[in-house]
């Protein structure tokens, strides 16, 4: 038997960004599909928005910046930004709507400070922000899940929303979002703190058509397809089960607890699961290298004070959903995580 001396470090497996950015996407495939089943085709649209304005905006920094304008295509970085900010919007939301965010996160977020790995927010959940804060109305008008839906638009229809604010037949998007009855439905997540507000309680507020079996319509599958979908990444070893298992146990203990004290006023653990961003924040968007925590320990911790944020936010704040505002301020906490959570070297953990 023989053995090779090699100077650290040590790893079995060498992956380029380029690499790992192909991986996340390739897994982000099964969510993408389910959104477009059940949300139309307008996400195919605002992926293609998203993808051409991240790419050209990549291209135009590294041009000012005189770098290599082919890198802005080599890397996957600016892709996976776009593809994240991309479903993360209504489906139908107006075509600028996409521009300007796309564009915020890839210029500001991203190369203002430094480019790939030198920002300290994710690109993505910043740009998410400053549209949900600047148009709120157009980002949160999501569009009835197909199967409770009056109107089944096609490829050509979607895009005629999206450029015009009507589709052929004339219709807009407000019409578009009202169901059978005629009333204008929201998110699962956003109907619940509606019927809680109005002083109905939970088992009331679910009977909605807009719940399902496990969650709400639609999305309980679309987050099922997102977990499927970091499972592989984990498998790959892309990213460490430490902040997406931090993640969902942040969220699901304080969720469990107040289930169980006020099931009436509280939305149920699986609810909170299996609804709005919860997976794709959890295995896609928290998992960003550059803007999380370092150390598995801090790692867990950042996950868990995510999880904590989003439920505190879902409950007492004033979003339905709060994915892309916990990312963000657990990214500011992240100096603070690694500074107390790092491995001391071999001999220099005793008192001095």
């Amino acid at each position: 038997m023989t053995f090779k001396l090699a100077a650290s470090p040590h790893s079995h497996q060498r992956r380029t960004t380029q690499q790992v950015m192909r991986w996340v996407y390739l897994a982000l495939i099964p969510g993408v599909i389910a959104l477009i089943y059940f949300f139309g085709w307008g996400v195919v649209w605002q992926l293609g928005l998203a993808i051409i304005t991240a790419w050209g905006a990549e291209a135009a920094c590294m041009g000012l910046r005189g770098r290599p304008i082919g890198f802005a295509w080599r890397d996957h970085t600016a892709l996976v930004t776009a593809i994240l900010l991309a479903i993360s919007i209504p489906g139908l939301a107006p075509w600028w709507l996409i521009v300007i965010g796309t564009a915020f996160s890839i210029v500001v977020v991203k190369h203002v400070y430094g480019g790939v790995g030198q920002n300290i927010f994710n690109p993505a959940m910043a740009g998410y922000v400053l549209l949900l804060i600047s148009f709120p109305v157009q980002m949160t008008s999501w569009p009835l899940p197909q199967e409770i839906s009056q109107f089944d638009l096609s490829f050509m229809d979607s895009a005629s929303v999206i450029f015009t604010g009507f589709t052929p037949a004339g219709y807009n998007l407000e019409q578009l979002r009202m169901g059978a009855d005629g009333l204008t439905m929201a998110t699962p997540l956003d109907s619940l703190r509606t019927a809680l507000n109005h002083q109905l309680t939970m088992s009331e507020a679910l009977q909605q058509p807009i719940f399902g079996d496990l969650a709400g319509l639609g999305w309980q599958w679309v987050n099922i397809a997102f977990l499927l979908g970091g499972l592989v990444l984990l498998k790959q070893r892309i990213i460490s089960w430490h902040i997406p298992g931090g993640m969902l146990l942040g969220l699901l203990i304080p969720a469990t607890l107040a289930w169980m004290f006020a099931p009436d006023q509280s939305v149920s653990p699986l609810m909170h699961l299996l609804s709005g961003a919860t997976m794709l924040g959890a295995f896609f968007i928290a998992t960003d290298p550059v803007t999380a925590a370092t150390s598995n320990r801090g790692r867990l911790y950042f996950g868990l004070l995510i999880g904590f944020i989003v439920f505190a936010i879902r409950t007492w704040g004033g979003y339905p959903d709060a994915v892309a505002f916990a990312v963000l301020l657990a990214n500011m906490t992240v100096p603070i995580i690694d500074k107390y959570t790092q491995p001391v070297a071999y001999g220099h953990g005793g008192r001095s």
